[in-house]
């Protein structure tokens, strides 16, 4: 694969089927990765409210699927439009990426992110649970440039985590497993650590 892929290479990339939790027991969740034509992807920085566990981090618009949803496809564009003033309904939908679960102390959900494609991004209206916005180029993504490992503390226990530089921002988490499923469908160059190391 280029090192600056085409929307055609990332259609490509994208077609290849996602890996799907069943887990019925778990809230389902479903994020919208929005890719302009000019192959930069699109980010908020969520709010900062006491004892929410996203407090504060870089993320993809989404939230959890409601009963009035049709499909999580629905509550990624629902989520989106809320969170951002962002009509995604007539977007192209290039498919989706792998199924993730979110982590043992967090609350018990499977996040399903879907993958949009879109001329540019437009004038964004943020509602109050977004601190901010930001446009990434997958190229610089792809460069593993201003990726790093960091400490993360959880429970008594050290992690050793992969992180990326969003603006003086800190990229990680479950966002970033969905970036890194994106990168390495593109260029096999692994997920986290495994990228720089």
């Amino acid at each position: 694969m280029p090192s600056r892929p085409t929307l055609d290479d990332i259609r490509q990339a994208v077609a290849r089927p996602p890996a799907i939790l069943e887990r019925p027991e778990s809230r389902l969740a479903a994020v919208a990765a929005v890719i302009t034509h000019s192959r930069e992807l699109l980010f908020m920085k969520r709010a900062e409210y006491p004892g929410d566990p996203w407090s504060g981090h870089i993320s993809f618009p989404g939230g959890r699927v409601e009963p009035d949803d049709e499909t999580a496809l629905h509550a990624a564009r629902r989520e989106t439009m809320e969170e951002l003033g962002f009509d995604l309904s007539a977007s192209e939908v290039l498919g989706q990426l792998d199924d993730l679960p979110t982590v043992s102390g967090l609350p018990d959900m499977v996040i399903r992110p879907f993958v949009f494609v879109v001329p540019e991004i437009p004038t964004l209206l943020p509602n109050r649970e977004v601190a901010g916005t930001h446009v990434i180029s997958i190229d610089y993504l792809l460069s593993n440039e201003g990726r790093k490992p960091f400490q993360f503390g959880h429970k008594d226990r050290d992690y050793r985590m992969a992180s990326v530089d969003i603006d003086g921002q800190r990229l990680w988490g479950l966002t970033l497993l969905f970036v890194d499923d994106l990168l390495d469908r593109l260029d096999g160059g692994g997920r986290g650590l495994a990228r720089i190391e």
